[in-house]
Parts: C-alpha cells; structure tokens; sequence
C-alpha cells in the first residue's frame, strides 16, 4: 500500500492541470483505484507561501520545500488546491492576531516549544480536488471537486496541497470555476453560523423578517443579503454611496449610505428590524440595539468582537475569563430591554456548505470575486485585501502549483 500512495503523491497534480496520459493502479486489496502520473518521486514537499514569524507583509516567504500533508487520522482527506481565497483574517493572523488561542487548539497539552507553529501556511478559503481519503471517509472520493472553509488553527490553502476533516470539505457547485468558488466558503460559513447557528434563521422561519445588515458591501455582507433574500426575507444594509447599486443588485430592498452622516438617524426612522447583524463593530452597539423590536425574540449578532484581542493580551485562561464576563454582562444588560446580545465566530461546517452549494447551483447565491492573482503574486493579493474596501472577494489562483515562480 505504501508504494501506491507514494506513486499518488508523485507529480499527480500535473494530470489534473495540464491532463497528460493517466495511469490507474489497484492496490494489494485489489479493490481501491489509485491515479498516478509517470513520475516516480516520491512527494514529500510542496510549493507554498509561509511565515516564519508574525508581521507586515514582508514576512511572507514562498518556498518549494513546504512539509507536504498527512493524513494523521481516518476521517481526513487531502485536498489538491486549485484555487484560495484571502479574508481580512489573514491579514491579521499574518501579524499574530489570535496566536494565542490557535496555538491552544493545536497543542490542548501545551507540549510543544513556543513558535511551534511556523512556518505557517495562511489562507482560509479553498477550492480543488481530493488526492486521498482517510479509511472511515464515505462520503468523498478521489478526485471529487470539492470546496471548504478551513479552520484557522489548521494549515491555509496558500500552498499545492492542504488536509482537513471530511466533515469540514462539500462537493463544490457544478455551476462554478474553482476561482469563483474559492470566494464563498469561509464567507458563507461565517453567515451561516452568525444568521442560522445564532440568529436562529432557517429558509422556513426566515419569510418577511426585516434584517439589517451593517457593512454589507464586504464578503459576509454581500453572501448574508444574498441568503436573506432567497429566504424570503426583508434586507436593509449600511455601505457608502458608491456601492449602493452593487448591493441591490446582489438583492439589498433598503440601502443608507454611511458616508452621508450618521446612519442612526436614517435607520431609526424605519420599521424596527428581527435581527441586526453587525460587520463593523466600534460604538454601534451604542445605538443599533434600539433598532430591533422589543419583546419579540429579536437579536443583535456582531461579528466584531473582543475575544481573541483577550486570550493574546491577557492569556487563554484569563482572556476566556473576560470574554465571559463581557458578553454575559452585555446580554444581561440588554435582556432586562427585550433584546437578545449575541456573538457570532467562525465555525467550518461541511453539511451547511452542502446546503449552499444547492442554493448556488439554483442561481440563488453568485461567487462576488474583486480580483484574482496568481500563485506568484500572494504579497500583492495581501495589500490588496489589506487596504480595504473590496466590493468581494480576492482570491489566488493556484492551479499551477507554484511552477511559474
């Protein structure tokens, strides 16, 4: 068996990017069917961008020498990149936001050295094609498309191969390209956790509930107003003047432009909202709660929020400490006024991706991609998504596995 999954890692990416002859191998079971290209190599490295310590963008590195996957356990699969969508998170993750709290879920026992965790791979977003399944992997196969959000903690897709759980992978939408689709997971899934996990919204529940959604011109708030609207319900977003006839093309029924004062005052002079979901944070908790109808199960969700600026200050254990002791005290605050304070976190979820790629393949959700760059250009797709203001999502096209470098 050894053999056949050193002949699948030699060079097979090279028969799924330039389609030259492929040969089929059956292993010693005689069951399981294995492609391979002509190469003999055994891979044990990859192409990839890395840092090796946390900073501004000249800390990204590309090398050829990138610790290739494995697959340490049953439920895991390896995932060929075709292409990788970049978020703000990993601009922040690139300067160490968060170090504290990833460095706890990849080593719970704290057993390794400090900085165990470069060279670090970033890159949360990713579109491809499974190489191998891990044994108790039913659901996918072998050169299955598929799409996933990944974990912050794990491994990016800015590299030739990734692993992740099989329940974090979906089979990609047929209607879209690997760069289209590499602009949706991580988006969807933070919606998806923010609007149905803690919103409490499903596609049932969902019809005529008036929703704001504050900044919605970016990757979550252009992905949310497309689900709300396919649900049925009223969406109302914030986003300055000149992406107002972007987002009501994406479905947006009400637009206030922020650039023209403060938004509290047009907003409070509409129909009071089911749920506010907020993408900027600052002082809009100061205001955005005397939005929603009291008395009536409404809900506040931010996805700005203090969390992991706690556990990288204070510590895992005391920053969890303040963590709860702040969003406890704000829920508490607001309850005794009829409303319900929430916050919403990234979660990969597979299933919820299976349930999008559906609504994709409909024509009820589109890919919103602001620019491509090639696997060559990684620093220069950082600025960009650095500097803000992205009407979508940028994403690296890494078909070609690093060779034009």
């Amino acid at each position: 068996m050894s053999s056949v999954r050193c002949l699948v890692y030699s060079r097979l990416l090279l028969s799924l990017n330039k389609s030259p002859r492929v040969h089929t191998s059956v292993s010693s079971h005689g069951m399981q069917r294995r492609l391979f290209s002509r190469s003999s190599r055994c891979r044990t490295i990859m192409p990839a961008w890395v840092i090796d310590k946390y900073g501004s963008n000249d800390v990204l590195r590309f090398t050829r020498n990138a610790a290739f996957p494995i697959i340490n356990y049953p439920n895991e699969v390896i995932v060929k990149v075709f292409a990788a969508g970049l978020n703000p998170l990993d601009i922040g993750m690139r300067g160490g936001y968060g170090a504290a709290t990833m460095s706890m879920k990849r080593d719970p026992l704290n057993m390794k050295q400090s900085g165990s965790e470069f060279p670090l791979i970033l890159g949360r977003d990713v579109s491809g094609v499974i190489m191998e399944c891990g044994l108790d992997v039913k659901y996918f196969r072998e050169r299955d498309e598929v799409w996933a959000a990944i974990p912050p903690w794990k491994q990016g897709s800015l590299a030739e191969f990734v692993v992740l759980s099989a329940n974090e992978v979906s089979h990609k939408p047929k209607s879209l390209s690997h760069t289209e689709a590499a602009a949706i997971p991580y988006v969807a899934t933070t919606a998806w956790s923010a609007l149905v996990n803690t919103g409490g919204l499903r596609k049932d529940n969902c019809a005529n509930k008036r929703i704001l959604i504050l900044g919605g011109s970016g990757g979550v708030g252009t992905f949310a107003i497309q689900m709300l609207k396919a649900w049925g319900a009223h969406v109302t977003v914030t986003c300055s003047q000149n992406a107002e006839r972007f987002v009501r093309e994406l479905g947006a029924d009400h637009v206030v432009d922020y650039t023209a004062g403060p938004v509290e005052e047009p907003l409070g002079e509409l129909e009071k909202f089911d749920l506010i979901l907020d993408n900027i944070g600052g002082d809009t908790e100061r205001w955005a709660l005397s939005l929603l109808k009291p008395w009536s199960g409404s809900k506040y969700v931010t996805l700005v929020t203090p969390f992991l600026q706690n556990t990288d200050s204070l510590g895992v254990a005391d920053g969890m400490m303040q963590t709860a002791a702040t969003v406890a005290t704000k829920a508490l605050k607001h309850l005794v006024k009829g409303v319900h304070y929430r916050w919403g976190l990234f979660a990969p979820n597979g299933p919820a991706l299976d349930e999008i790629r559906d609504m994709v393949d409909a024509g009820q959700i589109r890919a919103v991609v602001d620019e491509t760059f090639s696997f060559s250009q990684v620093p220069q797709a950082f600025d960009k998504v650095e500097k803000g203001h992205a009407r979508g999502k940028t994403v690296v096209e890494i078909s070609s596995g690093g060779e034009e470098l």
